[in-house]
């Protein structure tokens, strides 16, 4: 019994700790949303100057996996950047933020 308890105790922490890194994910991201030199662009422009509260990314372009193509297209188009690597801490901050924010 004493065992059980350790592991749904364990599991709690567990739970609770990758909630905290979620939402610092969903921080970030929503930082770099807003941020005008995103991709080392000189645009004056952030994501949210086009998408304000990511206006015009529908539900199904959030869950696929085109979402990173579609964030460096915008970063290396309109705001004249520099993609981000698809697998960096970047672009996965930036992904939380717009999947938390567009909904189903």
């Amino acid at each position: 019994m004493k065992r059980f308890g350790v592991v749904v105790l364990l599991s709690f922490v567990v739970l609770m700790f990758s909630t905290l890194l979620y939402a610092q994910n969903i921080e970030n991201g929503k930082a770099l949303y807003n941020d005008t030199k995103l991709g080392g662009g000189n645009t004056g422009k952030s994501c949210n100057s086009c998408h304000p509260a990511c206006k015009g990314i529908k539900p199904e372009t959030a869950n696929s996996t085109r979402l990173e193509d579609i964030v460096n297209g915008c970063i290396t188009g309109p705001l004249a950047g520099t993609a981000l690597q698809k697998d960096s801490q970047q672009m996965k901050d930036i992904v939380a933020y717009i999947k938390s924010v567009v909904k189903k």
